[in-house]
């Protein structure tokens, strides 16, 4: 892979964007195979995929700590604030409403695959209150999903940043190029 041009700068790591995409993919197998075998597996590769992404937050490079992009809620709505009066509020990793994001999809997505495989204990085989659990975050799942590509198609066509490349390369603009109009 090619290193960044000076006005690119290195903001994922190999490992985010291969956890990344690896959820994708197990996210998708897990919808296309309802259940079984196939469907089991790919949850317990998403909690698995989910739980190292956690575990990178506490010794990843900068832009995998949850402390880089995790805002607190008064900076969250002011960029919200920012955001829709037009304003072009720019982060070179993750802006703190995808900051958050992050961890309301990680909480869903580990709920889920944990109530999954709760239902498959002998303890648990069959009980209702646990299929609903698993439903209903499934469902939930899809929905943040959305509102996140939406997320992105958006801060993308604001920002002229092809957000979804970054996340298969790792690189972003500098805010040098940004302003400039540099490469993209």
């Amino acid at each position: 892979m090619p290193s960044p041009t000076p006005a690119e700068v290195k903001v994922w790591d190999p490992l985010i964007w291969i956890v990344h995409w690896s959820t994708v993919t197990g996210v998708s197998v897990a919808w296309l195979f309802t259940e079984g075998r196939i469907h089991d597996a790919a949850g317990y590769a998403v909690l698995g995929l989910m739980t190292l992404r956690i575990l990178w937050r506490f010794v990843g490079p900068w832009h995998a700590r949850f402390a880089n992009f995790v805002a607190n809620p008064r900076t969250v709505l002011e960029y919200a604030r920012l955001l829709c009066s037009k304003r072009k509020p720019r982060h070179i990793g993750h802006n703190p409403l995808g900051g958050w994001m992050i961890i309301v999809l990680l909480a869903t997505g580990i709920t889920t695959s944990l109530s999954g495989w709760l239902y498959t204990t002998d303890s648990f085989w069959g009980i209702e209150w646990v299929e609903r659990i698993h439903a209903l975050f499934a469902y939930l799942l899809l929905v943040l999903i959305a509102l996140h590509v939406f997320g992105v198609t958006f801060t993308s066509i604001r920002q002229r940043e092809n957000l979804v490349a970054a996340m298969f390369h790792g690189r972003k603009r500098t805010e040098a190029a940004n302003k400039s109009g540099g490469p993209r």
